[in-house]
């Protein structure tokens, strides 16, 4: 399927029905939005409306070639009915737009632009790029879902397709992954040129229902080969990594994690902090939220909880704080000087927020600075 795609889609342009037929994936206030004169909201819709194009581009072309056995319905073509988020959910689930992704203990892992199957029964995924600023940590973004489809659906290949509405060839990272013989880097029309197709269908943009297609399926079911309990490969490693912490306290360290499922993991959740934890961070590490520092005696005014987690393969310092004014953590990440900082809420209505909420206070402060000073990035404040 990689070569076929490489060399017949760059041939492959969007039509104005074909752009036209996208729109019936967004909603009215998005579709608004494509020719709104405010820069910022007109380009997150042109982004979603090129994504809705690609697919649709795919529906075209996955009936003139046998390399794609399947493409995964999205979208308008979504199933109707859609799990809400809860704990223990674990594999593939469409969001309430009809988007496909991965969950692990109800924790969005990785979400899926577009999901197919080749001729030779392999699961492939693409991912669709309208702006260069997206491309930071696109690599280890991409990496990842290699590796977590590759074990869901016990393949050693995962075949991956970047299809961008700008050229990238000269961006190191697309470099990198066009080196790849299992990825297909395909540069199609610009959304510029794409709306000067559409432009006389403003300010109402028509739309078609899909009809029938021979090749499109649910992506939920396509049966994955591994079990997946995201949770117990989680509760694996934190175990492993307080048993690093123990044997070399006081010191930074970054096992790595060579098992198959440990690598699956993306965040650890250590544990909740009692009082004295959270005054230990405060004395010795500081919190900065909003541009406000947190004293340890207003700290029980404004937060009910505080839980400690490193980000996955980096470990990165986090913690989350339970706000007690609204419905939402934040999350604070630690700055070069050593001191945790405000970084954004996590909201209610997503899975992790359920997974933070079951986490009690299990750390004194001993062990919450060990943790910390194992994968801290500067020297603490000494007092």
């Amino acid at each position: 399927m990689i070569p076929w795609l490489n060399t017949n889609f760059r041939h492959f342009k969007p039509t104005a029905a074909i752009a036209i037929n996208a729109t019936r994936h967004m909603h009215k206030l998005e579709r608004k939005k494509l020719f709104s004169p405010d820069i910022e909201p007109m380009r997150t819709a042109e982004g979603r409306w090129f994504e809705a194009i690609v697919y649709e581009m795919f529906l075209e072309i996955s009936k003139k070639s046998d390399t794609i056995r399947y493409l995964a319905m999205k979208g308008a073509d979504a199933p109707d009915r859609r799990e809400n988020v809860r704990l223990g959910q674990n594999g593939l689930f469409y969001s309430k737009y009809g988007d496909i992704t991965i969950r692990g203990n109800g924790q969005d892992l990785a979400e899926f632009d577009m999901l197919l199957m080749d001729s030779d029964n392999h699961v492939a995924f693409a991912e669709v790029v309208t702006s260069p600023s997206d491309l930071k940590e696109f690599e280890i973004e991409i990496a990842y879902k290699k590796k977590l489809l590759g074990y869901l659906y016990g393949q050693k290949i995962t075949p991956f397709l970047l299809v961008s509405s700008i050229d990238l060839s000269n961006y190191s990272v697309v470099k990198r992954l066009a080196k790849d013989k299992t990825n297909a880097i395909i540069h199609t029309s610009s959304c510029e040129e794409i709306k000067s197709l559409v432009k006389h269908y403003r300010p109402r943009i028509i739309y078609n229902l899909p009809e029938n297609h021979p090749k499109l399926i649910r992506a939920t079911d396509i049966q994955m080969k591994h079990p997946f309990d995201y949770k117990r490969y989680h509760d694996e490693v934190k175990n492993r990594l307080f048993s690093e912490t123990a044997k070399k306290p006081g010191s930074r360290i970054a096992p790595v994690i060579s098992d198959t499922t440990g690598q699956l993991v993306k965040k650890i959740l250590y544990g909740g902090l009692f009082p004295p934890a959270i005054r230990a961070v405060i004395d010795n590490y500081g919190m900065t939220v909003r541009g406000k520092k947190i004293t340890f005696e207003e700290f029980p005014k404004l937060y009910s909880k505080a839980i400690v987690a490193t980000d996955l393969p980096n470990y990165e310092l986090i913690i989350y704080l339970r706000s007690r004014q609204k419905k939402e953590y934040h999350k604070l990440i630690q700055m070069k000087d050593g001191h945790f900082k405000f970084e954004r809420p996590t909201p209610p209505k997503v899975g992790f927020f359920l997974w933070l909420e079951t986490i009690q206070p299990t750390l004194g402060a001993g062990m919450t600075l060990q943790v910390l000073d194992a994968f801290t990035i500067h020297e603490r404040i000494k007092k």
